[in-house]
């Protein structure tokens, strides 16, 4: 089987519902206690994206040190205009392969986790770089069992599009339960709060759930099919149908119900 190749990022896609994507890293950013070296605090932003969340640290601390590693070429373009030197950056950095270099008072990662399968794995190397007192903090969807993912993988795996798309973009082993993530940053040694919320979004505009997905879940199909326009085409109106039925307008838009998953775990 050929490798499905990394999804290729829209940042202007994805910003189109900016304040719902925002809203869960707020909520995040309001747990964040004090850190080591405050008020000016070496941060790390791991999949920092079009570096839209990556400038609301910054508002928190100003004065802080803060680089976000994302390994879109499109999203850091995008990004760059954030930046703030010489204390706001961006670095081409994949997290899965991130090995911090120096010591840091918060790592910090939203929306990200869940294209890591393992990404567990990858905390004890994040908290030994974690001063004494320091965080990490992290939010990730957890809605893979909700209609846009199961309708999705179905599409897939149906006969027109297994050879193609099977398995391309599956992230359902890849986000954790609350519960799980809460015993493995306490076998770390952490502090550790984690919680969840599910939003009830309401989308505006026709087809509001396809165009929310068009910036994220459907970005591997996207690539994949990316050489045969005919066929991205017939895949996104078969999808569209589906979506249709499975979130169905209301007067005041469509409502599009997302959970998600937090974790503020403190370093002793």
């Amino acid at each position: 089987m050929t490798p499905t190749p990394e999804p290729t990022w829209n940042p202007q896609q994805y910003l189109r519902h900016a304040d719902h994507r925002t809203r869960p890293f707020q909520d995040l950013l309001t747990r964040i206690g004090g850190l080591p070296g405050d008020p000016a605090p070496r941060i790390a932003d791991l999949g920092c994206g079009a570096g839209n969340v990556t400038a609301l640290l910054a508002d928190r601390w100003p004065q802080a040190r803060i680089t976000g590693y994302d390994n879109s070429p499109q999203m850091l373009a995008e990004a760059a205009a954030h930046a703030r030197p010489p204390l706001l950056d961006f670095v081409e950095a994949d997290a899965a392969a991130w090995t911090p270099t120096e010591t840091y008072g918060l790592i910090v990662s939203t929306s990200a986790l869940q294209w890591i399968p393992g990404h567990t794995d990858l905390f004890p190397r994040w908290l030994d770089a974690l001063a004494p007192g320091g965080t990490l903090a992290f939010q990730l969807p957890g809605n893979f069992a909700a209609p846009s993912h199961t309708l999705l993988a179905r599409l897939r795996a149906s006969d027109r599009w297994r050879s193609r798309l099977h398995g391309v973009g599956d992230r359902t082993a890849a986000a954790l339960e609350p519960a799980d993530y809460l015993t493995r940053l306490h076998g770390l040694g952490c502090t550790a709060d984690v919680w969840e919320t599910t939003y009830l979004q309401t989308l505006r505009g026709e087809d509001a759930v396809l165009d929310w997905v068009k910036g994220t879940a459907l970005r591997p199909v996207l690539t994949a099919l990316a050489d045969d326009p005919q066929a991205r085409d017939a895949f996104l109106t078969a999808y569209r149908d589906l979506l249709r039925e499975a979130y169905p307008p209301g007067p005041y838009g469509t409502v599009f119900p997302f959970r998600r998953i937090f974790a503020v775990a403190r370093k002793p």
